[in-house]
């Protein structure tokens, strides 16, 4: 197998001046991934918050895992309540690799989240419910197990009600144990219901 030569991406900049956004708008459509990465890093470093903006216009052409990870790394670092609800906006993409990366941008922000999270419990749209769910289940926020007992409670679409229970499993709290109960009473009929309610109903007794 012949070797081939690997180009190292070059960006023009001005001594003492940040890289013209242009150029670095041009580098992000480059053929090769590495001089995409590049590019990728000046933005989310550069001074001008329109830097972030580019990488989100790329995004869902971006082809590369590589270049794509780099970029879900950027928004963590840059996270706020605005690039939380971008994230968010990513969970209806028929991308499955999109929505699972950004499920975990956003466990990676928890505080910034929980408005985007509230306002994804509170849709019509049962399958964001669930993605919001699973990522309450996977944050380090102190008011998760809460909002988890919250959506048990509420909610009454046994899919969601489904993933409040797994996230209880993992971190719910005796304060859970009266509406599990209550959710035993309302899903008897479902097998897989009552058995994930046993179940964690058995974690949180055990711990």
């Amino acid at each position: 197998m012949p070797i081939v030569k690997r180009t190292r991406p070059t960006l023009t900049v001005i001594e003492g001046s940040p890289p013209d956004l242009a150029g670095l708008a041009g580098e992000l459509e480059a053929g090769e991934a590495a001089r995409r990465r590049a590019a990728v890093r000046a933005l989310a470093n550069h001074p001008d918050p329109r830097g972030l903006d580019l990488i989100w216009e790329r995004l869902e052409r971006e082809t590369a895992p590589s270049v794509r990870a780099l970029m879900f790394t950027s928004f963590a670092e840059h996270r706020s309540v605005s690039v939380a609800d971008r994230l968010a906006r990513l969970l209806d993409s028929s991308d499955a690799m999109l929505r699972s990366a950004a499920s975990e941008a956003l466990q990676a922000m928890p505080a910034e989240a929980e408005p985007v999270l509230d306002r994804l419990l509170a849709t019509d749209d049962a399958d964001l419910r669930i993605f919001a769910v699973r990522i309450l289940a996977q944050t380090a926020h102190a008011g998760a197990p809460r909002r988890l007992v919250e959506v048990l409670r509420r909610d009454d679409h046994i899919n969601v009600c489904a993933a409040a229970v797994d996230g209880l499993v993992e971190i719910g709290t005796r304060e859970a144990l009266p509406v599990l109960a209550d959710a035993a009473t309302r899903f008897r009929g479902n097998p897989f219901m009552a058995f994930a309610v046993e179940t964690a109903i058995h974690r949180i007794e055990g711990r």
